[in-house]
């Protein structure tokens, strides 16, 4: 449950919340949100252009697997959570690979800081 409450955190800190479900055109809207995540996570936490360029594909694909998992797993809270939960770990296991320690400092603080202000 603490994986899904962080990957709670992560949607808010990208914008207000938006239904993701899967369907047709949802592409560019993929594209649309992995750019906006990626911008903020640049702001906060400085990335470089090649740093930028990666975080932002690895974004596309955890938002268009969020999709995937949404769509599969609609009748199912249970395997969705703990999926959900899986794809936020490995998510967050490439973004280290990618982001520097003081880089992934700033992206911990900035989810800490979503979640105490969305917990309002």
């Amino acid at each position: 449950m603490k994986n899904f409450s962080t990957l709670v955190a992560l949607a808010l800190l990208v914008s207000a919340a938006q239904p993701v479900v899967a369907g047709p055109g949802d592409q560019g809207k993929a594209e649309a949100r992995a750019t906006q995540l990626t911008k903020q996570l640049a702001q906060k936490a400085q990335l470089s252009e090649g740093q930028y360029v990666r975080v932002r594909q690895l974004n596309l694909r955890m938002i268009t697997e969020m999709q995937e998992l949404q769509a599969s797993l609609a009748t199912d809270p249970v395997a969705l959570d703990k999926k959900m939960a899986e794809l936020q770990s490995h998510y967050e296991w490439d973004l280290t690979a990618i982001i520097g320690p003081r880089q992934m400092v700033a992206y911990n603080q900035a989810k800490i800081n979503q979640m105490a202000f969305s917990g309002r």
